[in-house]
């Protein structure tokens, strides 16, 4: 199968897209060529603009900070540059200060998504979009694949009152778009005065996922250690929501779903009762070596992708929550505190982006009304992309 080649080498092999003029980077260690050298490097030594500052998103410009730990601004020991974060301490550190943009004529983007709403790359990519549309300075976004194909989607819409940077996107949560796609939406709906220019792909069909492009895998984030963890996190992210461990300071990041009072053998019949498509269940016990209930052996499950084609991770999320709680009762528990800089909302509301999933959960029903329902407006936001699609089938 051909290989793809993304943004970053197109521009590599014709710059002409940034050219001579001054440039900053928004970007992280996962961000490579087919031959793994950094993309702050092959830029910087293959544009012949000066590149100036460089941006980091969540976790660090080398991807070692943990979920939600704040990043300071840093020295790049490859480049020499200074680092701004993108992700500090409080919501202001969420989008570059006017004075970040100064000396700055482009800000090239290319940080590796993989395809869902809550992963807040793209949320980042989009305050920068902001940020440049204010201060007159151009984007571009060399594109890549998304990771888990381009074809599927899942999830509602974001109603007013539960934005945050896991609910920034306009967006189902599988929204199937390329970081790409992604730009030319957001500057039709939210930055039309932005000057953009995509760097596309060559050689990506849409069901094509991350192990079909012939390109290496990095690790974007810390807890996202393969393809398969990448293929469940739209459904099972939703476990951060809770008390449950979602399987952080183990091997298997988002496929270990425990707690210590957790019985998995009778969760594992529970879901198999649910006949869930494309997923196969193991009862385990972990102990996390860090984050919810470290040190502690919890009883759950290991989650198993047996046809990534037939899976519907949010859906399998939903049913998974909706089957500890009712095997748990009171000791199944929602996050109290606050998440993404946000105290005031429940978490699971941020990630589903109402406060529907929550009581479709609580309330112990069919959860087949609510899953309906997205369909019909990922229907209605798919009839919404003419001119955003890049690639086809």
């Amino acid at each position: 199968m051909e290989r793809v080649v993304t943004g970053l080498e197109a521009v590599l092999e014709d710059p002409a897209a940034i050219g001579d003029r001054p440039w900053a980077l928004l970007s992280n260690h996962a961000a490579v060529t087919s031959k793994l050298e950094p993309a702050r490097n092959a830029l910087a030594a293959g544009v012949p603009g000066p590149l100036v500052r460089l941006f980091a998103p969540e976790h660090g410009l080398d991807g070692v900070a943990q979920d939600m730990e704040p990043v300071a601004d840093e020295r790049d020991p490859l480049t020499g540059l200074e680092v701004r974060s993108l992700y500090g301490a409080d919501s202001s550190t969420l989008e570059p200060k006017a004075r970040d943009l100064e000396g700055v004529e482009a800000v090239v983007v290319d940080v590796p998504d993989i395809g869902c709403r809550y992963y807040t790359f793209a949320a980042t990519m989009d305050a920068m979009m902001a940020a440049s549309a204010r201060a007159g300075v151009e984007v571009v976004v060399l594109d890549r694949p998304d990771p888990i194909g381009g074809v599927e989607r899942e999830g509602g819409p974001v109603q007013p009152g539960f934005e945050s940077l896991v609910s920034r996107l306009p967006t189902p949560v599988r929204h199937g778009l390329t970081l790409g796609e992604l730009a030319l939406l957001l500057q039709r709906v939210r930055h039309p005065d932005l000057e953009l220019t995509v760097v596309g792909c060559r050689g990506w069909r849409r069901e094509r996922w991350w192990d079909e492009t012939g390109l290496p895998w990095v690790p974007p984030s810390p807890n996202m250690p393969t393809l398969q963890t990448a293929a469940v996190y739209p459904g099972l992210c939703l476990v951060e929501a809770t008390t449950l461990s979602e399987g952080r300071g183990t091997t298997a990041p988002f496929r270990l779903v425990g707690a210590p009072w957790l019985d998995g053998e009778r969760l594992v019949n529970a879901l198999r009762e649910r006949k869930l498509p494309g997923a196969a269940f193991r009862a385990a016990r972990f102990r996390p070596s860090f984050g919810k209930h470290a040190g502690e052996v919890c009883g759950g499950v290991e989650i198993h992708v047996t046809d990534r084609v037939r899976l519907h991770p949010l859906a399998l999320g939903m049913h998974l929550l909706q089957a500890v709680r009712r095997l748990g009762g009171e000791r199944f528990q929602w996050r109290r505190e606050a998440y993404e800089f946000v105290a005031e909302v429940p978490a699971i509301d941020l990630l589903t982006g109402s406060a529907d999933a929550r009581a479709a959960i609580e309330s112990g029903g069919d959860l087949g009304d609510l899953l309906e329902a997205w369909r019909r407006w990922v229907v209605e936001f798919e009839e919404s992309l003419e001119g955003v699609l890049l690639y086809h089938e």
